[in-house]
């Protein structure tokens, strides 16, 4: 039996769920805003995205680590072709 993919979107939520345990977090998928832009494609999904994130691990540290957190955490779907990562700490 084929295990369905998650969007990209819902495979981000829940790597930084798992790896952060956020009190709040989103993840929006703005590709299709970006359509024609460097790093689309055609399909308009899963290259650029927003990350809305607070998560006890900030507590004492800087902003610049915190951005770190989330990219560290995410890096392998950079890697992937993830073009954009925009990052909201809330």
């Amino acid at each position: 039996m084929n295990t369905p993919v998650l969007p990209l979107s819902a495979q981000i939520h829940q790597r930084l769920t798992e790896r952060l345990t956020p009190t709040e977090l989103r993840v929006i998928d703005e590709s299709a805003a970006h359509a024609g832009h460097v790093g689309a494609n055609d399909s308009l999904q899963g290259t650029h995205m927003r990350v809305c994130i607070a998560s006890p691990l900030f507590h004492g540290i800087s902003r610049v680590q915190r951005h770190r957190l989330v990219y560290d955490a995410l890096q392998d779907f950079i890697d992937q072709g993830l073009h954009a990562l925009a990052i909201e700490l809330i």
